[in-house]
């Protein structure tokens, strides 16, 4: 009984913890939104050069009219940076080889962080802006995987002179968490369903370390994401990607004179040399006189030209885990459903692109979300383009679109299914030390309840379900793909590939970005249309500030206490665990998931 007391005392301290900091972040969050309502932009005139912070952007998939204040437990109230479409900062890097107020890109590197698909497609989108004659320089002063990527697609690179800072980029890297033995400790018998031998949502709660078929799979894709990024970062560079590899491997690249001799950047600068290179660019004899448009305040400048045109081209962002209901922060199967009806219906819009970036989630949501994809591809021309994931639920809803467009590094595929039930038995009566007992109306009243293992009949019963929904995702991909039954099957399993693999097998047309998609998608429409002739507009909507400030406070599961644990953790092991155990509690009812479960961040 003391045990239990202690438990019920650590409950409530945690909970009021959790209170104030809330609290002390919607105190932030208005201040930062005040502070942040006066600040005024700055003006972009002539001679100018396109200032692209790494640091105090954050590429996504849809654009945000406000930032989130970010709460450090060493550093108090911090800024956020500013969430930028990459649609919006493609647009706005094409519109800036035409903008004679422009003279040169100049982007400082440090900072770049995010998912692989954004930092893949502004990349892209740099190199094309070379094509103008107008120059790229970056800077860096510590690169890293993320920040060098984006940096080597400059004409040139400089790199701060000044020793002392730590140089990550040493390739990508994935950390899996197993959670049985500290789940032993507490008493949680896990109880997992699946099909799919490469199926490992799930995995980390029966399993202390990992089984050879997850092995496979990561050690294929991880591999896969870093030759399509070594590949680019050589070609750029001119240098070989053996030797860069070996560079590497061998730890090479220490100090900036490494970076310097081994060809990945042109030449080292301190703080005077760089202001001076950077005047020289703008034309001007002083540092102090040349000027810098910041590359947010561009995109937002020409984000908000009115378009005269009737006929449009919708981009549906699927941007989020599936889940049932209505939540409007992740794709939620009766809203998504209504969406879709809704551009169906909508007459002025004459094609689509599903943009997906989902690892999947409640099978239900995604069977409703996929039965109105269906109707949409049979009236109007729908091209599937995929960013970060379209794994599992996200693949489940697009895959039968009329052409897929994948970036290279995109996880895909995760076809298979999976259930899983918490046994908390144990747990309640050796740290509760409270008895549970059941009194049922039938024999299987309390199987969801928790409180007991599943018996066999039980397990079987549960099994049926998930390969009965197994058999009908590999028929769904089959027939969408105009592929064989049992070659989907050879395929499946819940194996993940990347965007360059799942070409070869299958499972997406092309290798394209989303601008590449809405340029592909208008030519269908008729042989003499071009996406000039058409407006983009982009469901859903992005929630308004007051919107946000209201879904943010709602909620147990609001978005701003995850907004929270993922900064408080961010970088260590706890956040791993953290959203293992999140995702743990999300999946606890006995439903069934078609659900990726990874989170690959480039850094």
């Amino acid at each position: 009984m003391k045990q239990f007391f202690k438990t019920v005392l650590a409950v409530i301290v945690a909970m009021l913890i959790m209170s104030i900091i809330n609290m002390i972040m919607w105190i932030s969050m208005i201040v930062s939104l005040g502070a942040g309502s006066s600040t005024k932009k700055t003006e972009i005139t002539a001679g100018s050069a396109l200032l692209v912070d790494m640091s105090k952007i954050a590429l996504a998939e849809q654009s945000q009219d406000m930032s989130m204040p970010a709460i450090s437990l060493m550093g108090g109230m911090q800024s956020q940076p500013q969430q930028i479409g990459i649609l919006d900062a493609v647009n706005a890097l094409r519109k800036a080889q035409e903008d004679k107020r422009i003279d040169y890109i100049y982007i400082k590197a440090d900072g770049a962080a995010g998912g692989m698909a954004q930092l893949e497609e502004f990349r892209q989108a740099l190199v094309d802006f070379k094509q103008c004659g107008k120059p790229v320089l970056a800077y860096t002063e510590a690169a890293s995987n993320g920040s060098y990527y984006i940096a080597s697609a400059a004409d040139k690179v400089l790199m701060s002179s000044c020793e002392g800072a730590t140089n990550t980029l040493v390739g990508v890297s994935s950390q899996l968490y197993f959670l049985k033995d500290v789940l032993d400790k507490f008493g949680v018998n896990v109880q997992l369903i699946r099909h799919g031998k490469y199926k490992s949502a799930g995995e980390m709660y029966i399993k202390n370390d990992i089984s050879p078929e997850n092995r496979l799979q990561y050690e294929t894709f991880i591999g896969s994401i870093w030759r399509n990024m070594s590949a680019d970062i050589c070609a750029s560079r001119d240098l070989s990607v053996e030797r860069f590899n070996e560079m590497l491997d061998n730890l090479e690249l220490n100090v900036p004179e490494d970076f310097l001799k081994a060809g990945l950047v042109d030449e080292l600068v301190d703080r005077a040399a760089l202001e001076s290179k950077l005047a020289a660019y703008c034309a001007v004899t002083d540092f102090k006189d040349a000027k810098f448009a910041s590359f947010g305040d561009y995109v937002a400048a020409n984000a908000t030209v009115a378009s005269p045109l009737k006929s449009k081209v919708a981009v549906i962002y699927v941007d989020g885990e599936i889940v049932d209901g209505s939540e409007k922060q992740q794709v939620a199967g009766d809203r998504f459903a209504k969406i879709v009806n809704d551009v169906r219906r909508d007459k002025t819009v004459k094609a689509v692109v599903f943009r997906v970036n989902s690892p999947g989630g409640s099978v239900l949501a995604s069977e409703k979300i996929k039965n109105e994809v269906d109707r949409l591809c049979a009236e109007k021309p729908v091209i599937a383009s995929y960013a970060n994931y379209a794994a599992s639920g996200g693949y489940w809803i697009s895959n039968n679109c009329r052409e897929i467009y994948s970036d290279k590094t995109t996880l895909t595929g995760s076809i298979g299914v999976f259930s899983m039930i918490p046994d908390l038995s144990k747990t309640v009566k050796d740290f509760g030390h409270v008895n549970v007992v059941s009194i049922n109306s039938n024999k299987h009243g309390d199987m969801y309840s928790l409180m007991r293992p599943l018996d066999k009949q039980e397990l079987d019963y549960m099994q049926q379900s998930v390969e009965v929904i197994y058999d009908k995702f590999v028929n769904i991909v089959a027939q969408g793909r105009g592929l064989e039954p049992d070659f989907v099957d050879s395929i499946a399993q819940g194996r993940v590939w990347a965007g360059t693999d799942a070409l070869e097998i299958g499972l997406v047309d092309k290798i394209g970005t989303l601008d590449d998609a809405l340029h592909a998608v208008a030519e269908m429409i008729d042989d003499e249309s071009t996406l000039s002739s058409y407006e983009v507009v982009a469901f859903p909507k992005p929630l308004t500030m007051a919107e946000t400030i209201v879904e943010m406070l709602s909620g147990e599961e609001s978005v701003l206490a995850r907004r929270m644990s993922t900064r408080v953790f961010s970088g260590t092991p706890f956040e791993g665990i953290e959203t293992a155990f999140r995702d743990f509690k999300a999946t606890q009812s006995g439903k069934v998931y078609a659900r990726l479960p990874y989170a690959i961040e480039i850094k």
